[in-house]
């Protein structure tokens, strides 16, 4: 029990300590127990790790009009851009550190899948309920794990827009399923980085707006063909296929969204 608290009081005093002056405390054990991931140290600009793209899964959402947040391991400008928005979203401090503040509202947030808590990996692997993140060109752990960036930036949108539900209506497809739906052939749903979204008490034309700032580089909404009862979301600039990132493709006509926006 002695060392126990004396390991707590550690942690305490070295996430308490201003960013430069923490990376000369030696790394403790967490403070914090979470079911899904738990934060060692603060990070800041300049750091890396594992613990880094942790971070960055989960403020991709706070990207910003027209950015992306590179879920790289590496803490630049982009994270830190995030982390404030983030911050000043939730009424949190607003410095780009994440510490203690910043970690407590992401554990609030997740539950011990790592989801956020709006949303499941179940309502993202429903197409044609076939289920499993197989059938697709990745593998079953990297579609999964784009599909929860697709969470993690839906959670920042339904906050964002008031904390209303979003119900997704199609996420990640097998490639039979795509066929079957008449998705395209390259669609961004086989790879867990899309999501359709259909209006609750936003708008189509809330949602395809705000997404703009929400990390999507593919939108498309009301005013473009067969997208009047949805709105697809998508992280094609993230889609690293034959290493050469998509565009941003972005047209809801109706609602005043274009690429050029």
């Amino acid at each position: 029990m002695r060392v126990n608290t004396l390991k707590r009081a550690a942690v305490a005093f070295a996430l308490a300590l201003p960013a430069a002056a923490v990376a000369t405390v030696v790394a403790a054990p967490a403070a914090h127990a979470d079911g899904c991931y738990t934060w060692k140290r603060n990070l800041y600009q300049g750091r890396s790790g594992d613990d880094v793209r942790q971070l960055q899964t989960r403020v991709a959402g706070w990207a910003g009009n027209r950015d992306i947040v590179e879920i790289d391991g590496r803490f630049g400008p982009k994270t830190a851009a995030a982390v404030k928005r983030f911050q000043a979203a939730y009424g949190l401090r607003v410095d780009g550190i994440a510490g203690p503040e910043t970690y407590a509202k992401l554990y609030n947030l997740q539950d011990d899948d790592c989801t956020p808590r709006h949303f499941t990996f179940s309502e993202m692997d429903n197409g044609c309920g076939i289920g499993g993140w197989t059938g697709g060109p990745l593998s079953a752990a990297q579609t999964k794990q784009n599909a929860l960036r697709t969470m993690w930036k839906l959670e920042a949108m339904r906050h964002s827009l008031g904390d209303e539900p979003l119900r997704v209506s199609s996420g990640f497809r097998s490639r039979t399923c795509n066929s079957q739906v008449g998705g395209a052939s390259d669609s961004q749903h086989l790879y867990g980085n899309a999501a359709d979204i259909v209006a609750g008490n936003s708008s189509l034309c809330q949602i395809a707006r705000d997404a703009r700032n929400r990390g999507f580089s593919g939108i498309y909404g009301p005013g473009y063909p067969d997208h009047g009862d949805h709105v697809h979301v998508d992280s094609r600039r993230e889609n690293n296929r034959d290493n050469t990132p998509n565009t941003t493709s972005w047209s809801a006509p109706n609602c005043g969204v274009g690429t050029g926006d």
